[in-house]
Parts: structure tokens; C-alpha cells; sequence
């Protein structure tokens, strides 16, 4: 397994508050987090620091080899980080109403875990096809769903930003957990929304699928968010499942 990641500040905005983070744990089970931060001024960046931070420090310490051990792990650490972000937002007036999104994975033999909350995103690319893997939690999508808006209105909705489910917000914070099977040569994309709102998903899915390495990869990626005007932070983390495919 491979793993290549890059965090840019954007055309726009002064600070970065997207965070990212690669871990291990004891049993040699890798787990990979991306957050967005909500919130403002400083807000955002702390809230997105303590989600990654924390819990990639707190799966270091486990010992779990077993999906159904992962899920259970994920669902307790996010109940436990969104209590500890809103008792921070309310502890520091400056940081009052921070939040974040989350998008993370953990990887098993065969299997892997892809677990979120908001609108950072998971995509994998498999055999020349390119899967969206996660539900944003947004009101656009929610309109979308509900045949309210269209996809291609959706682009420039005035409220295209608002989420509807984050880490630090509100007391209940449930992510979507779903255990996929893995094969060789998977390449998986974690992302926020900085990516996905500049560069659309064909536009994605033909540089994913060029030779260059994943570094020179995710660096493209962040090149064209850029060039789209970048107007937001751009995180991506790309891990490719680089066992070779064994013939019967």
C-alpha cells in the first residue's frame, strides 16, 4: 500500500484550515483522516487539527486487526472528538462555533473501512471505472435527492456550502461507516470540497489514471483546483493498493 497526500491554502483565502493525516496502529493497520474545518478565523484550523490529531493519536494505541473492530472504534472516537470540539468552542470565545468535516479510512488484507461526516469526500478508482464512495451531508444534496434542485444547478447554488452534519456543531454527530472489498490496484481518493467544487469528477478520474506517481498526482490535482480560481483550501490523499493481481 502506497499513500501520497497534499494540503494547499488556495487562491483566496489567507489560512488553511484543512488537516490530514497517515497512522498506524499496533497491528500495522493503517488508517489515513482528512478534515475541513468550519468556523472562521481560527476556529476552523483547531477543530480540523484536533479531529485528525486525536483520533490518529488515539488508533495508534489500538490493537484491533478486524473490520467489525474498526467500525465500532470509529463510531465511540467520533462521538468522543465532537464532545471534546464543542467543549473547546465553548470554553474560547474566538473559537466559539468551530466544526469540522471528516473523511477517513482504515485498511485491512482485503477490505477497507471509508467513514464521514460532511462534505470531504472518498472516491476509488477501480479497472478504469471512478465510484464517488461517500454521501455528502449538505443541503444541496439534500435538495438534489428531494428532485428539488438539479446537479447542474446545484454547481451555483447560493448555499452550496451549508452541511448538515459536522464534527463540533451539534451533540449528534453520526457518520456514515461502510466496509468496501478491496483489490489490487485500487486507488482511493480522500478529499474536501476545495478539490471537488473546482475539478470536476471526469476531470479527476483523467489524472488519476496517467503514469505519473501519486505525489505528481495529487500535486495536479491541487494545480487545476488553482487554476479553477481556487476558492477554498485543497486537501487530497491518494492510496493505491499496489499488490500485484495473482492469476489462478
Amino acid at each position: 500500500m502506497k499513500v501520497a497526500y497534499q494540503t494547499d491554502v488556495g487562491s483566496v483565502r489567507e489560512n488553511n484550515e484543512d488537516y490530514v493525516g497517515v497512522f498506524k496502529n499496533k497491528s500495522d493497520i493503517s488508517f489515513v483522516m482528512v478534515a475541513d474545518g468550519i468556523g472562521g478565523h481560527l476556529g476552523g484550523d483547531v477543530a480540523s487539527k484536533m479531529a485528525v490529531s486525536h483520533m490518529g493519536f488515539r488508533f495508534e494505541e489500538t490493537d484491533f486487526g478486524e473490520p467489525s473492530d474498526a467500525i465500532k472504534w470509529i463510531t465511540k472516537e467520533v462521538e468522543m472528538e465532537n464532545k471534546k470540539i464543542i467543549e473547546k468552542s465553548n470554553q474560547y470565545e474566538d473559537l466559539s462555533g468551530m466544526g469540522t468535516t471528516m473523511v477517513c479510512a482504515v485498511f485491512f488484507e482485503d477490505k477497507f473501512i471509508v467513514a464521514n461526516i460532511g462534505d470531504s469526500r472518498g472516491y476509488l478508482l477501480r479497472a478504469g471505472q471512478f465510484y464517488q464512495l461517500t454521501e455528502d451531508h449538505s443541503l444541496v444534496n439534500e435538495l438534489i435527492k428531494r428532485g428539488e434542485l438539479s446537479a447542474e444547478d446545484a454547481k451555483n447554488y447560493p448555499q452550496k456550502n451549508m452541511i448538515t452534519r459536522s464534527l463540533g456543531i451539534s451533540s449528534d454527530a453520526d457518520a456514515d461507516i461502510a466496509v468496501n472489498d478491496s483489490e489490487p490496484g485500487d486507488l482511493l481518493v480522500l478529499c474536501t470540497d476545495g478539490l471537488t467544487n473546482m475539478v470536476s469528477d471526469s476531470e479527476m478520474k483523467a489524472v488519476l489514471e496517467n503514469p505519473k506517481s501519486l505525489e505528481e498526482k495529487c500535486e495536479e490535482l491541487i494545480q487545476m483546483a488553482n487554476k479553477a480560481g481556487g476558492l477554498d483550501n485543497i486537501t487530497v490523499l491518494l492510496v493505491n493498493d499496489n499488490r500485484r493481481r495473482t492469476v489462478k
